[in-house]
């Protein structure tokens, strides 16, 4: 890490306005306790917490429940399942949990909640209500579980994560709990995140609408919808996790695949503030700040996790109230707090070490018809498309073994981006899916579609 960056610790200022929203969010949420961290640089640079108790406060090691944010665990699961080639997001669910009666549905759409299942299971507020009233998925799905065509809309759905939950158990022949602790929060060392709570844990309470008392909320065990809310955490286990979430870990999930998580795989509702669903994680804009993370909650408990890749930030807050605290939003004020007041440093300008000779014969200026491109080769290998006038599409491109390029994000993810070269070997233009950029407008050298007027450019004469 560059000297400029190596102090990680955080201004006086900024630890001081940290401290202020959490408490400004204790006494206007009328919260018995929250706890919050906030992670930059891979590490947790603050903790606050704020109580109605008097004496000691809870710390980073005190579990409350996350609610939801167990979705983004469940997610990690399935995607460790389809990276080891055991499934693929495409497959319907029929395939590995047959007879559920919504076997038409994919992997990927019940992690993007585009299945269009109900949001909820039928019968009693299942939060509230013991497991033993859904002993099986005909209890958790109903007779009717559809609210929607799948794939056409994004409906947030409990009951499609305990799909995954025992999709997961299906292909691993072991309890999703087993499977999560051996295979997520062992290598991860996220030791005080749990199925059931391990003090010091949270107590759950009901905070009266109009009046400043409370009473305890129950506690219940999810049963098979354990998948979509069931864990306990710390805000040190949390904050270890954003950092996985950013930076990806090999034992786990690549890069690439945490990567691909935070890809918008469905569209955001229309008039809402969020930038759609990934695989297992929510997206919003945060006063143009681009977060990913997700909420979570239960009776007694709520729960926010947020991080920004481009600011190197994430934050956590954990609070236990059934309602009134928007620990969410609270998260997302605290990275916007820290990246807003301390900017962090880029990463110095080197030049390679060594760069691919065919790659750089690439790079430089392309034209798609009069439309004026540019491709830039990056440190991490890739080749950068940008439009050079105000308007054009924009991609990256990763190498193949073959030689083409394959674009990552965008209206190139997926396609082929191949230098045609002539009987001489030098490249003669490139195909992107079919369009033909040339080194010169409309080159007559090179094979554009419709041909070129024999009379090449001209004035108005």
């Amino acid at each position: 890490m560059d000297a400029l960056s190596e102090d990680l610790e955080l201004l006086p200022a900024t630890r001081r306005a940290l401290g202020h929203r959490i408490a400004v969010a204790q006494r206007d949420g009328r919260a018995p306790s929250v706890v919050a961290a906030v992670v930059r640089g891979g590490e947790v640079v603050w903790e606050g917490s704020r109580t109605s108790a008097e004496g000691h406060g809870p710390d980073g090691n005190v579990q409350y429940r996350i609610g939801s944010i167990t979705k983004t665990f469940t997610a990690v699961l399935v995607l460790r399942l389809r990276d080891e080639g055991l499934l693929g997001l495409g497959d319907p669910v029929e395939k590995y949990l047959p007879g559920t009666g919504v076997g038409e549905v994919t992997v990927g759409q019940l992690l993007a909640h585009t299945g269009g299942l109900a949001a909820e299971t039928p019968g009693e507020w299942w939060e509230r209500s013991s497991a033993a009233l859904r002993p099986e998925l005909s209890d958790v799905l109903g007779e009717q579980p559809f609210r929607h065509e799948p794939g056409r809309r994004h409906h947030y759905s409990n009951p499609g994560y305990t799909l995954l939950g025992s999709l997961v158990e299906a292909v691993r022949g072991k309890p999703w709990e087993e499977v999560l602790h051996a295979e997520v929060l062992e290598p991860l060392g996220l030791h005080r995140t749990s199925a059931q709570p391990q003090a010091p844990h949270a107590g759950g309470w009901a905070v009266h609408p109009w009046a400043d008392v409370m009473m305890p909320e129950p506690l219940e065990d999810l049963g098979l919808m354990a998948a979509a809310g069931q864990l306990w955490s710390t805000t040190a286990d949390l904050a270890r996790f954003a950092v996985f979430l950013v930076r990806g870990d090999e034992r786990v999930l690549s890069a690439e695949t945490v990567r691909e998580m935070r890809t918008a795989a469905a569209p955001p509702e229309p008039g809402a503030v969020d930038l759609g669903y990934g695989l297992g994680m929510q997206l919003m804009n945060n006063a143009g700040r681009r977060l990913a993370g997700h909420s979570g909650s239960l009776p007694g408990f709520v729960a926010g996790l947020w991080l920004s890749e481009a600011d190197d930030v994430a934050a956590v807050v954990l609070a236990n109230c059934t309602s009134g605290l928007p620990a969410a939003t609270v998260a997302a004020d605290l990275v916007t707090i820290v990246a807003d007041a301390e900017p962090s440093f880029p990463q110095p300008w080197r030049p390679f070490g060594e760069a691919d000779p065919v790659a750089l014969e690439l790079c430089g200026p392309w034209y798609w018809g009069t439309g004026a491109y540019a491709l830039r080769l990056t440190a991490d290998g890739l080749l950068e498309l940008g439009a050079l006038g105000a308007t054009g599409r924009a991609a990256r491109f990763r190498l193949e073994p073959d030689g083409s390029w394959t674009g990552l994000a965008g209206y190139y993810a997926g396609e082929s981006l191949r230098a045609v070269r002539r009987p001489d070997g030098a490249v003669s233009h490139l195909d992107l899916g079919s369009f033909v950029f040339t080194r010169e407008p409309y080159d007559a050298q090179a094979p554009v579609p419709g041909g070129v007027d024999p009379q090449g450019w001209r004035g108005i004469g």
